[in-house]
């Protein structure tokens, strides 16, 4: 498995631990709302730093194992991986902003708006990272 592999497999799992924490506060939050909750800064920031830390780390102990795999560059394939997978996560955020968009037309909830978006934003980012796992394991 190949340095740019590995750190798709470990972001992939980062997005997703990551996601689930902030919506699960969000449905927390809501739950004792009995509405949908708003953004909270504190909250957004808590989950980018997160994320930021442990990609960090996530990383560092990624190169740790092959520190010469960890250099090396994208060579073609990797570049077709990658241009792949990022048109993949762009339909998939068009996706999800345009059902959020869909949901604030039936809802006028600008907080469901937000949170959508977000989590499209989190989703896209998933989609691209597990269709480069699958790009790279199928051969593409």
């Amino acid at each position: 498995m190949s340095f740019h592999e590995k750190s798709a497999w470990v972001m992939a799992a980062i997005m997703l631990v990551g996601g689930v924490f902030y919506f699960g506060t969000v449905s927390q939050m809501s739950a004792g709302l009995g509405v949908i909750a708003p953004p909270v800064m504190p909250l957004v920031v808590v989950y980018v730093i997160a994320i930021v830390i442990f990609s960090i780390i996530a990383q560092i102990a990624i190169a740790l194992t092959r520190p010469s795999e960890a250099t090396d560059k994208l060579d073609e394939r990797d570049r077709i991986v990658s241009a792949r997978a990022g048109s993949i996560s762009g339909i998939v955020l068009g996706i999800g902003i345009l059902a959020g968009l869909a949901g604030y037309l039936f809802t006028y909830d600008g907080n469901l708006l937000f949170h959508m978006a977000f989590g499209a934003m989190m989703i896209a980012q998933v989609a691209e990272y597990v269709a480069r796992i699958i790009f790279y394991r199928t051969g593409v």
